[in-house]
């Protein structure tokens, strides 16, 4: 038995696996509470039942029990009407406290708040910080030990939530995200890229939770466990979902639910629970099955890596091929991309960052000084931009620190910060805000008073700045060091004191390295060759990573290039003679990749979809119009094809949420410009067909069908939305009203999907002759063929099932 002097949940986790509870709301309906009503303001009613859930969760052998709090959020309270979320969290708290009578922890359970988060959805982001620091407030004053964040499918959210509780306390944290069938979140983040970010930035314990069983989740532990530095959490559910009876049955018994979860914790599980459909007997089955276990703690306690939302980026390994950066979205020097930024455009930056990628950067660096622009506001921008367009993790370029420490905020991933020299304000400034927020940083070895020209000055300045970002707990793996590259034009022994500070660092220093290639060749003709040879000659030196810019074409290493920079060639004598002798050789056009042209209109205009350009695509389809493009015509060449192509990139896999929903909306924009210009007569009658689409009675969240709505409506559909928690008898009534096609109904909870059923029975009992399409993340094929329905996993899926229902009807 513990007492109120618990243990360290650190120390508790070295020692044996720590058992979570496992589901409440299944438990609560059992208990009495009704669909539809707001769970959290039931057990505020019914204290004496969420206690008895909690009890006998403990007396099963929970080590921590969540409190009744998932939804108990500003955005989810106001659905029912309710404002006092500090109020309602404090209460239920003290409830779960009241229930376990110290005998095991209380974690303030945080939940979704059904909103994608800026930038991928319209809640800002301060904005959710915000309302998760309500939550957290209220959960504090009620006692909590511990935090959970939970069933989260944006990486951006499972952030704005982490930072709120880190901003307002240092108790240990879980961070649990939910995956779908393809093992990536609703928003496409990758279990590895969302451990690299999380960790990152401060959560004390990783995992995922609910959406399938435990033998499904045995692979993505598997994936994560080498890549953690703090243990691992699973939340399964008791199996997959079954429709039995007119119920949603999760139907693995408790016995065998604990032997896979001895499975689990073989390969890696440190904390380990249960999710929908789990009871009190599954969990006192793992706390049997578990006994005496030993668990498997991470395996490292630092990581070189970088991440987006969407991948990451490893920088350690023996076999680690050199990693390029790149430097294109730079203004310095740059007139056009100059002009864009201080207009507020990112058309360029767009093309630059998928040019970038497609010439192998794996990297982008991201620096937005122009003069008399808001630096600050203008790289929030640019870098939103790019985390919807790009897998690509960023690079943060700047000399301010107040627009560093704000894309780091917003960068829904592991940054890396370009750079940390050991100029006071800097190391005081920076160094805190790496460590906020989980970045890694290039350590530039520079001064207030100087530039050292020597390696034995550079060691000495890389050995003081490291010494004192350790003081911060910073490690060699959080570090890049800058080879500091001076042009060889001036001092001839620049590129050897470059390569001795690279060797040293890479190989006794044994961190990572990289240098900017284009400063060597300063001044030099053939700038290429001297770039491409001094890559060749640092890499075999150690070099990790280098800042390039890839659309140049590349250049061969040369001998004569390596006598300059190797101090040879007396004033480089016979490398200009070289090249003077050269004829013909391609030679560099340092404007080739600041403007991009295109004089077709109808091509912009299917780019601009294709890269869901919202901010641009108005502009492109008015110069269309102008240029006496059939309005029509650019709709069913340019439009149309483009969001299918969308839709075929994301199927693959190339394309996630983020970029599908920037497609739709980019094209929703130019039809809200075409409006005028289309022409009134008949439409076809797929464009006539009308789909009415809502989320069943009892379920509030509605994500999934917003964006299957939005996807609808770009292919000519006429949909009817209801909204969320809607009737089945006034689903019934529109799709009679407005003569419907197609029904789309959604649910993504286990106790409401079963709603469905109701709502086709009663269609096809008042003979309403539509066909009928459901999805949801607990919905799958089986579950929607034991009603009669067909499944479709995403957006572009209900596109197609959409028009195949509406041509078997002509």
């Amino acid at each position: 038995m513990m007492h109120k002097n618990m243990e360290s949940m650190n120390n508790i986790f070295k020692k044996r696996v720590v058992i979570l509870d496992g589901a409440t709301g299944t438990q609560l309906q059992k208990l009495g509470m009704p669909q539809g009503v707001c769970p959290e303001k039931w057990c505020l009613e019914n204290p004496q039942l969420i206690q008895k859930v909690h009890a006998e969760y403990s007396k099963s052998g929970a080590d921590i029990i969540y409190s009744a709090t998932f939804g108990a959020n500003r955005i989810k309270l106001k659905q029912y009407g309710i404002s006092d979320v500090k109020s309602i969290n404090k209460q239920l708290a003290r409830y779960a406290k009241k229930a376990v009578k110290d005998k095991c922890f209380v974690a303030g359970d945080i939940g979704p708040t059904g909103k994608f988060i800026e930038p991928f959805g319209s809640l800002g982001f301060e904005d959710a910080v915000n309302i998760f620091k309500e939550q957290v407030k209220g959960l504090l004053e009620g006692g909590v030990d511990i935090f959970v964040i939970e069933t989260m499918m944006d990486i951006q959210e499972a952030r704005a939530a982490l930072i709120a509780v880190r901003e307002i306390s240092d108790k240990f944290t879980i961070v649990t995200l939910t995956y779908e069938k393809n093992g990536l979140t609703l928003n496409g983040t990758d279990p590895i890229s969302a451990l690299i970010t999380l960790q990152s930035l401060g959560a004390n314990a990783v995992g995922c939770n609910c959406s399938s069983g435990p033998l499904q989740m045995l692979n993505l532990i598997k994936k994560i466990k080498p890549y953690a530095k703090i243990p691992i959490v699973a939340k399964p559910n008791a199996g997959m979902p079954k429709l039995i009876n007119g119920k949603t049955v999760f139907n693995m018994p408790a016995e065998e639910f604990g032997k896979i979860g001895k499975k689990l914790v073989s390969c890696g599980v440190n904390f380990l629970g249960g999710c929908c459909g789990t009871a009190p007997e599954h969990i006192f089955a793992l706390k049997k099955q578990l006994a005496g276990l030993k668990p498997v703690l991470p395996l490292r306690d630092a990581i070189s890596a970088v991440s987006s939302a969407t991948a990451h980026v490893m920088l350690e390994g023996k076999s680690l091929p050199l990693v390029k950066v790149g430097e294109c979205i730079n203004p310095t020097g740059k007139k056009e991309l100059q002009k864009q930024l201080k207009a507020g455009k990112l058309a360029l930056v767009r093309t630059l960052a998928k040019q970038q990628a497609d010439k192998g950067a794996k990297l982008l660096d991201v620096n937005v000084g122009v003069s008399n622009i808001d630096e600050k506001k203008t790289i929030v921008k640019v870098i939103s931009c790019l985390a919807q367009i790009t897998r690509l993790p960023l690079v943060i370029d700047s000399s301010k620190i107040e627009a560093v420490e704000q894309a780091l905020r917003i960068y829904p991933g592991r940054a890396l910060i370009n750079s940390i020299s050991a100029e006071k304000h800097k190391l005081k400034k920076l160094l805190p805000l790496a460590v906020k927020y989980g970045a890694m940083f290039i350590l530039l070895p520079l001064t207030e008073q100087e530039v050292p020209k020597t390696f034995k000055r550079r060691k000495q300045i890389i050995l003081k700045i490291f010494k004192t970002a350790k003081q911060y707990g910073c490690k060699k793996a959080d570090v890049v060091v800058d080879g500091l590259i001076l042009t060889v034009s001036s001092n001839p022994r620049a590129a050897i004191e470059t390569m001795k500070t690279i060797r040293w660092a890479a190989g006794n220093f044994r961190v990572n390295t990289i240098c900017g290639l284009s400063n060597i060749s300063f001044g030099m003709p053939q700038r290429a060759l001297l770039n491409a040879t001094f890559r060749r000659i640092l890499r075999k030196e150690g070099l990790s990573m280098v800042i390039d810019n890839p659309l140049h074409p590349l250049s061969r290493y040369n001998r004569y290039a390596e006598g300059v920079l190797l101090a040879k060639d007396k004033n480089s004598a016979e490398y200009v003679k070289y090249c003077k002798k050269l004829e013909g050789y391609p030679k560099i056009n340092e404007k080739n990749t600041e403007k991009i042209k295109e004089d077709n209109p109808a091509k912009k205009v299917y780019n601009a979809i294709l890269e869901g350009s919202r901010e641009d695509i108005a502009v492109y389809v008015r110069h269309a119009i102008k240029k006496q493009i059939d309005p029509e015509k650019l709709v069913r060449e340019s439009m149309i094809p483009a969001i299918n192509h969308v839709g075929f990139l994301y199927e693959k896999k190339e394309y996630f949420l983020p970029q599908l929903i920037a497609s739709a909306e980019a094209m929703k924009s130019a039809f809200f410009v075409l409006a005028p210009y289309l022409k009134q007569e008949k439409e076809k009658k797929v464009k006539q067909a009308v789909v009415v689409l809502a989320t069943v009675k009892g379920d509030i969240h509605d994500i999934g069908k917003n964006i299957v709505a939005l996807m609808l409506k770009n292919y000519g559909f006429k949909v009817i939305d209801l909204g969320k928690d809607v009737s089945s008898s006034k689903i019934i009534k529109a799709a009679k009203k407005y003569k419907a096609a197609l029904i789309g109904l959604s649910a993504l909870m286990t106790t409401t999907m079963v709603n469905m059923q109701e709502v086709i029975a009663r269609a096809k009992k008042e003979n309403l002759g539509c066909g009928f399409m459901v999805g949801g993340a607990v919905v799958n094929k089986s579950f929607a063929n034991s009603i009669e329905a067909e499944y479709a996993s995403n957006g572009v899926e209900a596109v197609r099932l959409a028009q195949k229902f509406i041509t078997r009807g002509k």
